[in-house]
């Protein structure tokens, strides 16, 4: 073989070794920016330094403004970044980012909030858990608390927000089985723990009978039981997402019971599918992430 062919098949293996290994540049658009996200993007961060040659990630907070996030997104497709990573401002209004993004052939994951579509075209993933059964989760173990009857008020999420409805089916589902608790109360705190407090203090002031609640998410849950605490209550509160604030709470008894989404988990795998996914892996349709109950009694095994 002559020196000239070796010398191209040398250049031609070089070449190939530094475009494997040449830092990654991923974009990545959340919904809104908060307690919940922000672990999220911290295990993504800490997993992009793990990934060989590097991974840059550019991070963009649409503040639940979906045509921002749109906007966003075009941007990353401007920059030629290697791959997206979404989560949604909207659910049921992603069909725009998919669109773009398969047309410009780059890798996308949505993370989190699962979009409103049966299936997703080639390149595009999800990364999260199942909503309902996380509800049904939460509901079961919290009937259980409630001795099967009692009046329950439910702290619900953003109201366009799917993972609200999806988390509430579930506990309504669980719900039909327990005939003897009835629902007194259903409104949004969006997410936020100061709205949580605010609806539970306007509950408790208005003589509300209520036995139990059951919050969309922990940060809901940990205000509803700050104001429970103020006013002398211990009535259970069950938030969803395991956050260290949330079993930080468990432990302190404001908190009954969560159910984990892994953030770091979560976070950390959607970053291992948008790099499988420029590298050229077979990745399709739906990632799960397992979800845990978690209570007084095992919350040690789950803090990070």
């Amino acid at each position: 073989m002559s020196k000239r062919i070796l010398t191209a098949i040398g250049f031609g293996l070089w070449l190939l070794s530094t475009q494997a290994f040449a830092e990654l540049r991923i974009g990545v658009a959340v919904a809104q920016y908060d307690n919940y996200i922000a672990y999220l993007v911290r295990a993504m961060q800490e997993r992009a330094a793990e990934v060989p040659g590097g991974a840059k990630l550019n991070l963009e907070d649409a503040g639940g403004d979906v045509v921002r996030q749109i906007s966003q997104v075009e941007s990353f497709i401007s920059q030629g970044v290697d791959a997206i990573i979404v989560n949604p401002a909207d659910t049921a209004a992603t069909g725009k980012i998919t669109e773009r993004v398969v047309a410009a052939g780059i890798p996308l994951v949505y993370l989190n909030s699962r979009p409103e579509v049966e299936r997703f075209p080639k390149g595009v993933v999800f990364v999260g858990t199942d909503e309902h059964a996380i509800g049904e989760m939460q509901m079961r173990a919290l009937a259980e608390r409630m001795g099967g009857k009692g009046n329950l008020a439910i702290l619900l999420g953003r109201l366009a927000h799917d993972d609200t409805r999806k988390r509430t089916e579930g506990v309504k589902r669980v719900l039909a089985e327990f005939p003897e608790i009835r629902v007194v109360e259903e409104q949004s705190g969006d997410w936020q723990r100061d709205q949580g407090m605010n609806l539970m203090n306007n509950w408790l002031l208005s003589g509300r009978d209520i036995d139990a609640v059951a919050a969309n998410n922990d940060e809901m849950g940990i205000g509803a039981a700050m104001a429970l605490r103020q006013a002398d209550s211990t009535l259970p509160v069950a938030g969803i997402d395991g956050t260290p604030d949330g079993l930080a709470a468990i432990d302190r008894e404001q908190l009954a019971l969560s159910v984990l989404r892994d953030p770091a988990a979560m976070g950390a795998r959607a970053l291992d599918a948008a790099v499988g996914l420029v590298q050229g892996e077979a990745l399709y349709g739906d990632i799960w992430i397992d979800v845990h109950l978690v209570t007084r009694e095992n919350s040690q095994q789950y803090q990070r």
